[in-house]
């Protein structure tokens, strides 16, 4: 056996042994959080009967208050990370039985005008105003967040920025916000396809590339192409249609790919949504047209499972 392949199996051993020992850890750990901690803090926090992020950068929160809370003023969510701390208002009205509850929705990310969150855990916590004394609740989530079946899914990264964002829980049970920053992704805007050419417009998230590139690539075959900047933070590619003329009579998928001297290649691709099927959802229209004379081709513009954005092109003759 050489070294490569040795050291290969031990690395694969290695992951194999943490993924134990961490599902271990968390079936301990959430054991002792719901046989110990939760019923000794339930009656001096307030219970979260409900706490996700809906649009993939909004945590919405409904929670029931204690019952030692009775004469309340204004209350606020703070957000604490460390020695950081942010606050945001939060509404406290009467509900059934007399029970004091708890609305928020904290919008997260400066980019969008919300909390100016960095990555890492925040914890949350619900500051109660009464008269000239401030009273701090902790907020107890009993059951985290879970996903629901439907033509959409839950969303934990912001289409705007592409910050990702989920609630969770400590040991304890306090809830949590945990926030990571984006990936390196360039997501569409927008496809234009003409009988001369196919631009498409992208913003760049996760990355700032240094003189970016555009290659269509299909098998076999790769296409540069320059970039040009249609406004702040969106670029623009285009390419002929006849350099994707097929060579043959068999169809040639074409993916679109950014590239630059720093970074790997990146897929373009529309990820930043909620839909389960973008192929269906954000289908594009099949066109006829003519790259060159004597020649007809059909171009299928579409969005692979895994979001990528990808050109079927085939001859006429192929296509029949």
């Amino acid at each position: 056996m050489t070294v490569r392949p040795l050291r290969l199996g031990l690395r694969r051993r290695a992951a194999t042994v943490r993924k134990k020992l961490y599902r271990r850890a968390t079936v301990l750990r959430t054991a002792l959080m719901l046989r110990f901690f939760l019923p000794l803090r339930a009656r001096r926090t307030a219970r979260l009967r409900y706490a996700a992020v809906l649009d993939g950068q909004t945590v919405n929160l409904h929670a029931e208050l204690p019952g030692s809370v009775t004469r309340v003023g204004d209350a606020e969510i703070e957000l604490r990370r460390g020695r950081e701390t942010h606050r945001t208002p939060a509404r406290l009205y009467e509900g059934a039985g007399g029970r004091l509850l708890m609305d928020a929705a904290v919008l997260l990310g400066d980019e969008v005008g919300g909390v100016p969150v960095t990555p890492g855990r925040w914890k949350l916590r619900l500051h109660v105003r009464s008269g000239g004394s401030t009273r701090r609740v902790p907020l107890l989530l009993l059951e985290p967040p879970t996903p629901y079946d439907g033509p959409t899914r839950p969303m934990e990264v912001s289409p705007i920025t592409g910050h990702r964002y989920r609630v969770g829980r400590t040991a304890t049970g306090t809830v949590r916000v945990v926030c990571g920053a984006a990936r390196a992704a360039v997501e569409v805007v927008n496809v234009h396809i003409e009988h001369a050419g196919i631009r498409v417009d992208f913003r760049v998230l996760g990355m700032r590339p240094d003189a970016p590139w555009a290659e269509f690539v299909a098998s076999g075959r790769r296409v540069p192409r320059p970039l040009a900047v249609v406004e702040p933070g969106v670029w623009r590619v285009a390419v002929p249609l006849a350099d994707m003329k097929p060579l043959g009579r068999r169809a040639e998928h074409w993916d679109v790919l950014m590239c630059s001297a720093e970074h790997r290649p990146v897929r373009v691709a529309r990820r930043l949504h909620d839909v389960r099927n973008p192929g269906r959802v954000f289908a594009m229209r099949k066109i006829v047209v003519a790259p060159a004379p004597g020649h007809l081709m059909t171009i299928e513009p579409r969005y692979t499972p895994a979001g990528n954005l990808r050109f079927t092109c085939s001859s006429m003759a192929a296509a029949e």
